[in-house]
This record gives structure tokens, C-alpha cells and sequence, in this order.
């Protein structure tokens, strides 16, 4: 087998032969911190793009007229995006070798359509079309079909390269600063509304319209979104075949075998399916937090239903600040605590944090004073940083470094397929709790509870030993 390529400071990890262990998985060098942070950091600006998208997507399809009884089939199309675009992302770039690496040419063509789309989203009802009008609300859809697609490639390359990089040793620490910066991102996207608002910039508009404070928050995130991922092309290069191959004991050519998805998915590891349960559970919940909680912060709040008025508008900029809040403690989370926690508790700090999530989202469904919510979203902010984390640390400790990004993208489906599911039957459950808006929060809470009694269907918790005793300078 070809020697890995070097260059100055690196110190090249040397596979030890015959009796290795066996759950051995690949012999990746420790990475220094700057190295970690240029892959983890391309988070940021990525969740630019979907905390505008989580935060302020029910705002402005109810201020542009959508009936709130079918805002369930808005929400339907970004995941349903997600679950076309990420495994046909994972799977081709597998193959792909090129000058400008593995995974970062998806990056490259992938960023500047998502913050085109970025500007073109809240401005769905400044084109004249009319309030609540087929055209505007068609607009709308499209923009945010568009949007979550080019989010989702740019989304992927991150996550892939991590499972291409970084070694068992250093994994849980990588997918806890990706979530750290994701939620950093979270917090420059969703507190601009309100700053702005703060500095005098219209927060109401016409009938129809999406007030400029929304309008303008988009415009700043999609030049962030540009500029991180300009840093993160510029910054992280990716290994060669021969290394790839080299550091996880894989056959140079396997890049050039190809299985079709289906097959991968026959062939998955089974820590697959034991944690798509607790998936399922948990997403169906975000998926309902996403959709109603502006509504049920002005229904409780505000006490108001009305999307045109000031207090609803109101709720959705402080839903900002809560969302903001919610970063906050899971970047804090994050970088103090479970990020040096004992990679061999992954399951314990699963359930603590989905726990966290279903108070969270259960108090809500009680609080009528805005500033008492302060708390239930700062236990939002530890299950939302965990669900994001822990899950990944699970499956891709199961990975060989064969099809990496394929499974990646295959494993995104756990988290879209729920989405769906939540969205279709949001038409009957709505229904059913008196068309309320705080009632579905306490059905979001309820599902994630479930979801906490799944992880103990998970068996596939601990790490994978490998032979990174080198590292790269």
C-alpha cells in the first residue's frame, strides 16, 4: 500500500500489524485544535441559515397569510429536501476526488445558492402579489424548498469530513464543538431581529408583508453564511485517497466501488436502527416546537392569534430571543461539559439532555409571563445541543470509513422521515387539542418523553477502539 503524502510537521500514523483489536476502525492521527476548529467552525454559519429558517418560517408564512391550520404543510418540504438531498450527497461524494477535495466542492457550489435563496425568502410578500394570494404563498414554498435544499448541502460536507478526520479519540469533542458553533450560529441568527428592532428598524409593514427587521436579519445571515464557508474551503484540506485509504484500512479503489443506497441500507450497522427510534420520537417534538411556538408564546403571552398584529409580531421577536437564549446554554453545555465527559457514558448524557428537552417543552404549555420562559428554554438548549450530538457520536463510532458520507446522509433520514410524519399528522393532532397552539407544545413534550424510554432500546453506545497514537502538528 502507497505511503501517505506528508508535508512539514506531519507526523505520519503507522498501522500496527497482525493482531489488531476487534472493533479496531482506523488508525486517524490526533488533529491539533486548530484543525479541529477549522472543521467544526463551518457550523456556524451553516445554522445561519436554518435558525432563521426555524425561527422565523412560521412568522412569515402567517404574516404573508398562510392559515394556521396548514402551516404543518409548509413545514413538510424542508425535511422532505433533507431526505432527497443528504444521502445523494453522501453517496456522490464518496467518489468524488478532486483538487478541491472530497467534500468541499459541494461547499463551494452549494453556499452561494443558499444565501441567494436567503435573500429571496422573506421578501416573499414585497412582490406585490397580495396578502394570503396563491402566487405569494407559492413563492414562499419554493424559496423555502430551495433554501433548505442548498442548506443541506452545505450542512453535509461538515459533518462528513469529521467521519473522514477525526479520530475516535477526538470524536466526541469534534461533533461538541460542530454543535457549539452550530448553536453560535443559532445565537447571531435568531437576536437579530430584535436588535435590530432595537436600533429602529421597522418591525411591522403592511398587510402581507415581512417587516424589514425579519428581512434584513436574512440579508446579514446569508453574507455570514458566504464568508464562513469562504474560510472553511480556504482553511481544510482533506486527505488524498491513498491516506484516506491508509489512515482506515480500506481499499484505495473502494472509493470507486459503488452500492446503491438501498443496498447500503440493508447492509447498515445496526446502531442504525437502534437509534432512528429514539429519532423518531425526538424529531416529531422539534419538528411541533418549530412549528407552533411562536404562536404559542403570542396565544399565551400575547394573547393573540392575529400574525398581523403587534403582538404577535411581538412573540416572534421574542421567540429570537429565546431562541437565542436556547444557543446559549447549549454552546455553554457544550464546550463545559459535554465535551469532557466520558466518551463510554454516551448513553447517560443522551437521556439526560432528551429529558431536558421534554420538561422544556412540556413547561411551556404553562408559562404565560415572557420572561419565566427564560427558563424552559435554557433546558430546550441542553436537549437540542444533545440531540444533535450524542445520536452522531453513537452511529458514526459504527462506521469503518467505507460509504462514510453515504451512511451520514442516510442517517440524516432519522432525522427527516420523523419531521414528515409530525407535519402530515399535525393536520389531525391540531384538530384534536382544540386547534391550540400552546397544546401542541405539550404534545411536543410528550413525544420527546417517549423518546426518552427509547434509549434503552440502544446497545451500540460505546466507542470503537482504533491506533491513533500520532498526530499532525
Amino acid at each position: 500500500m502507497n505511503q501517505p503524502a506528508t508535508h512539514p510537521g506531519m507526523k505520519v500514523a503507522t498501522a500496527k500489524p497482525d493482531k489488531a483489536p476487534a472493533k479496531l476502525t482506523n488508525s486517524l492521527p490526533n488533529l491539533p485544535l486548530k484543525t479541529l476548529f477549522a472543521i467544526t467552525f463551518g457550523f456556524c454559519g451553516v445554522n445561519m441559515a436554518f435558525s432563521l429558517q426555524s425561527s422565523q418560517m412560521s412568522r412569515i408564512f402567517q404574516t404573508i397569510g398562510a392559515d394556521p391550520t396548514k402551516l404543518g404543510l409548509f413545514f413538510i418540504l424542508p425535511p422532505l429536501a433533507g431526505l432527497i438531498v443528504q444521502p445523494l450527497v453522501g453517496k456522490y461524494s464518496d467518489r468524488t476526488w478532486s483538487r478541491f477535495g472530497r467534500r468541499m466542492p459541494y461547499l463551494l457550489f452549494s453556499a452561494p445558492v443558499a444565501a441567494l435563496v436567503m435573500v429571496l425568502l422573506p421578501n416573499a410578500g414585497s412582490f406585490g402579489f397580495g396578502y394570503a394570494s396563491l402566487a405569494a404563498l407559492l413563492f414562499g414554498a419554493i424559496a423555502i424548498l430551495f433554501m433548505d435544499l442548498s442548506s443541506n448541502v452545505c450542512m453535509q460536507p461538515f459533518r462528513m469530513i469529521i467521519g473522514d478526520m477525526v479520530n475516535e479519540k477526538q470524536k466526541d469533542k469534534a461533533w461538541s464543538w460542530q454543535q457549539a458553533f452550530s448553536n453560535l450560529g443559532g445565537v447571531l441568527a435568531t437576536i437579530l431581529p430584535f436588535v435590530l428592532t432595537y436600533f429602529g428598524v421597522a418591525n411591522t409593514a403592511k398587510k402581507g408583508v415581512v417587516p424589514l427587521s425579519v428581512r434584513l436579519a436574512f440579508y446579514i445571515g446569508a453574507a455570514i453564511l458566504l464568508g464562513i464557508s469562504a474560510y472553511t474551503i480556504h482553511t481544510v484540506k482533506e486527505y488524498d485517497p491513498e491516506t484516506y485509504a491508509l489512515y482506515h484500512h480500506i481499499d484505495p479503489e473502494a472509493h470507486k466501488q459503488t452500492k446503491s443506497i438501498w443496498q447500503l441500507i440493508k447492509e447498515a450497522p445496526k446502531a442504525l436502527w437502534e437509534v432512528a427510534v429514539v429519532q423518531m420520537f425526538a424529531w416529531i417534538g422539534i419538528q411541533y416546537m418549530w412549528t407552533y411556538t411562536t404562536g404559542a408564546i403570542a396565544q399565551n403571552v400575547w394573547h393573540t392569534t392575529n400574525a398581523a398584529s403587534a403582538g404577535y409580531q411581538a412573540a416572534g421577536n421574542w421567540y429570537g430571543i429565546l431562541t437565542f437564549i436556547q444557543s446559549m446554554a447549549a454552546v455553554l453545555y457544550g464546550f463545559l461539559v459535554l465535551s469532557h465527559t466520558n466518551q463510554n457514558k454516551r448513553k447517560f448524557w443522551y437521556r439526560f439532555g432528551i429529558a431536558c428537552f421534554a420538561v422544556g417543552l412540556i413547561w411551556v404549555f404553562f408559562i404565560h409571563n415572557q420572561y419565566l420562559l427564560i427558563a424552559p428554554f435554557c433546558l430546550i438548549g441542553i436537549g437540542f445541543f444533545t440531540v444533535h450530538v450524542e445520536p452522531f457520536n453513537i452511529f458514526t463510532s459504527s462506521l469503518n470509513g467505507s460509504n462514510e458520507g453515504s451512511y451520514i446522509g442516510i442517517f440524516n433520514g432519522t432525522i427527516c422521515l420523523p419531521q414528515i410524519l409530525a407535519s402530515v399528522a399535525s393536520f389531525i393532532v391540531f384538530q384534536l387539542v382544540g386547534k391550540s397552539m400552546p397544546g401542541m407544545m405539550l404534545v411536543a413534550g410528550v413525544s420527546m418523553l417517549i423518546a426518552v424510554l427509547a434509549i434503552s432500546v440502544i446497545k451500540q453506545d460505546k466507542p470503537q477502539e482504533d491506533l491513533s497514537d500520532s498526530s499532525i502538528q
